[in-house]
């Protein structure tokens, strides 16, 4: 079979290096003739194991001492209804910046247990961008400010951290975690679904700053509060072991690449080749502004519906798959985390190529 390329927005691709480690012990798990899916997660092998995954995501990410990391479940729709539960205090609301479909889904799931403000920051359009950062002059009105970096649907990107003075600011990194060096102490919280960037679905990341641990509300359930995931080091409940390994592995995997930096490079030139073939292409186009175009999801479309179905049939045909645009905008996406290689983008654009010139009218 010739090469596929995977360009799913999530569950998406995985280091071929973490999975032929993977395929390599999956029935002899250092040693011990059974699988890592078969042994007990308060065992040795399993807890030394969660020990060195929380230590090279640390180095890799370089996460201060003063900030917790817990792997938790129900992916970011869970984090959705947990924060109000554990963040909202004495001023009891928090505000929701919203830059598309995921942050706004944030903000309608948290008002089951708060009171949400909201502000739209997107502007949509032949030239969608972001519209304002600063909130500094009103956010200490609340509790705490959330937004999405990366929207995924729409392939907008937020690279400059909001203004929020001393308030907490809490940000979804499903799509963009590791994809880039950041610097954390920044954020009070942030939270990420392991299946675009970390490894397979299964597995929530939450880096949490020590001081916001301890203040959920009476009735929030176990499996959510913070306090007592962080004391029962996330294993409250039997987790996910096969996805926490895989993740683990991943982690060391990008440490072996030189870490964050050279991650970020070749994501930039990734998204930079893509990006710049789409502008000078007579077929295709994207609109979004281009200090906001995502790196990690490069959204783009023909202007014919009946031709992007094409498009995405004949691509799935080529090997490149998964390039079928999210339901609520159509078109075509291409998302590109840190596990696609540049060679994947220059497949992509050279399929791209052929369709224009067989489909330019």
């Amino acid at each position: 079979m010739s090469q596929v390329f995977n360009f799913s927005a999530g569950p998406a691709m995985i280091f071929p290096e973490v999975l032929h480690q993977a395929q390599a012990e999956l029935t002899n798990w250092l040693g011990q003739g059974v699988s890592v899916m078969e042994v007990s997660h308060r065992g040795k092998y399993f807890m030394d194991l969660i020990t060195e995954a929380e230590k090279n995501l640390r180095e890799v990410y370089n996460i201060p001492n003063n900030y917790r990391v817990l792997f938790l479940q129900g992916g970011a729709r869970g984090q959705f209804a947990a924060l109000p539960m554990n963040l909202i205090g004495k001023k009891n609301k928090a505000l929701y910046l919203n830059s598309g479909h995921w942050s706004a889904t944030a903000a309608k799931e948290a008002r089951n247990f708060a009171e949400i403000d909201e502000i739209t920051i997107v502007e949509n359009g032949d030239n969608t961008h972001i519209t304002r950062l600063d909130f500094s002059d009103i956010a200490d009105q609340y509790d705490y400010v959330h937004y999405c970096p990366n929207e995924t649907i729409s392939g907008v990107e937020i690279f400059e951290i909001p203004k929020v003075g001393n308030t907490v600011l809490v940000a979804d990194m499903s799509s963009n975690i590791l994809s880039r060096e950041i610097d954390i102490s920044k954020f009070g919280v942030i939270y990420a679904g392991a299946q675009k960037n970390l490894g397979p679905a299964g597995i929530t990341l939450v880096i949490i700053r020590d001081d916001l641990i301890g203040h959920a509300r009476k009735e929030t359930p176990s499996i959510w509060n913070y306090a007592t995931q962080s004391n029962a080091d996330s294993m409250i409940n039997t987790p996910p072991t096969f996805a926490w390994y895989l993740c683990s592995l991943v982690f060391k995997h990008i440490k072996t690449m030189g870490g964050l930096k050279t991650i970020a490079k070749q994501n930039e030139l990734k998204a930079k080749t893509l990006y710049e073939y789409i502008d000078s292409s007579k077929l295709y186009r994207n609109v979004v502004a281009k200090e906001n175009r995502s790196t990690m999801n490069v959204t783009f479309v023909t202007g014919n519906s009946e031709l992007d179905t094409k498009f995405v049939a004949e691509a799935t045909a080529a090997g490149l798959q998964a390039l079928k645009g999210h339901k609520v905008l159509g078109g075509m996406r291409a998302s590109i985390y840190n596990a696609m290689p540049l060679e994947g983008v220059e497949a992509l654009i050279k399929f791209m190529k052929k369709f224009e010139t067989e489909n330019l009218l």
